[in-house]
């Protein structure tokens, strides 16, 4: 087995391990955690791939920079989110929020 198929398979154990926590998970924060796992999978499978494969080093490096940024603006914009939700309606749980009022 090779070392890009390792990687690749990490980053979708990763992947995996994202999808599972965001449809378990029934707080906001548990739920930007699980996106944050899925991003980083993709973040490490495209490095990975640029690394190992004949592809540019540097455009993969750049690729992953582009995803941990949006991930770093996500994550505030989400985080700001949930102060909002939590001022509003005293908890952070995704059963709370999912409701509409007029």
């Amino acid at each position: 087995m090779s070392a890009l198929t390792l990687f690749q398979l990490v980053a979708l154990l990763l992947l995996a391990l994202g999808l599972y926590g965001l449809l378990q998970r029934r707080t906001l924060v548990g739920t930007l955690i699980a996106v944050e796992l899925m991003l980083n999978g993709a973040g490490l499978s495209i490095v990975a791939a640029a690394q190992l494969t004949e592809a540019s080093a540097v455009i993969g490096q750049l690729g992953t920079l582009l995803v941990m940024g949006l991930a770093a603006a996500e994550a505030t914009l989400v985080l700001a989110i949930i102060v909002v939700v939590s001022r509003r309606f005293g908890t952070v749980g995704t059963g709370a929020v999912s409701t509409l009022k007029e």
